[in-house]
C-alpha cells in the first residue's frame, strides 16, 4: 500500500493503518532498532511502541516521508531504551561506537542550555552534509543516524572497510571544522 495512503488510514483513526505500518516498514524499524538495542525482544516492544507513536502523532501530523517518520520515531524510542538500561555504562555495540565517534565533534546534547540549540546543531549538521558527496553523506547517515556497523556500510557502497572509516573520519574532522567555523562551541 502506498504510503499516502496509510498516512489516510491514520487520519480516518482506521486501524488498519498499523497492519498496514507493519506489513511494509516492520523489517526497517526492527533494523534500525536492533541497530541500537542489540536485543530481539527490546526491538520488537520498540517498534510496537512506534506504531503507538505513530497513531498518536497522526493526527495531527501528515508526514511528508511516512519512512523518515517512523524511522525517527523508532530511532529516538531505541535511543532512550538504551539508555534507560544502560544508564551506568555504555556496552560496546555499533550504537555506542557510533556515539564515541562523534563525541570528539558534537557537543553534548545535555550540555546545551536551550532546546533552539539543539536546533541550531541540527541545522548546522544538515548543512554540513549538503556539502558532501553523495557517498560521503549517505555514509555518515548510515553509521550515526541507522547505526549500521562499518562492515554492511561496505558493504552497501562496495568499498572497504578500511576506505570507510577512513571516509567517516575525514567527514567527522570536516564537521568539526565546519560546526567550528559555524560557531558552535564543542
Amino acid at each position: 500500500m502506498e504510503d499516502g495512503r496509510i498516512v489516510q488510514l491514520y487520519w480516518q483513526r482506521e486501524e488498519q493503518a498499523i497492519e498496514e505500518t507493519a506489513r511494509k516498514y516492520q523489517s526497517y524499524c526492527m533494523k534500525i532498532s536492533m541497530n541500537i538495542l542489540g536485543s530481539q525482544l527490546d526491538s520488537e516492544e520498540c517498534v510496537a511502541d512506534t506504531y503507538l507513536q505513530a497513531w498518536n502523532a497522526i493526527p495531527p501530523k501528515r508526514p511528508a516521508s511516512l519512512s523518515a517518520f517512523l524511522g525517527k520515531i523508532t530511532r529516538n524510542l531505541a535511543i532512550n531504551r538504551y539508555q534507560a538500561r544502560h544508564a551506568e555504562k555504555r556496552r560496546g555495540n555499533e550504537f555506542a561506537l557510533s556515539l564515541e565517534e562523534l563525541d570528539a565533534c558534537v557537543p553534548d546534547a545535555g550540555d546545551m542550555q536551550e532546546r533552539w540549540e539543539e536546533k541550531a546543531v541540527s541545522w548546522c549538521i544538515n548543512g554540513f552534509l549538503r556539502t558532501q558527496s553523495k557517498d560521503a553523506r549517505g555514509i555518515f547517515i548510515c553509521r550515526y543516524f541507522y547505526c549500521d556497523s562499518v562492515s554492511e556500510i561496505a558493504q552497501r557502497f562496495g568499498y572497504s572497510e578500511s576506505k570507510v572509516k577512513s571516509l567517516l573520519f575525514r567527514t567527522r574532522n570536516k564537521l568539526k571544522l565546519y560546526l567550528e567555523k559555524e560557531g558552535v562551541l564543542l
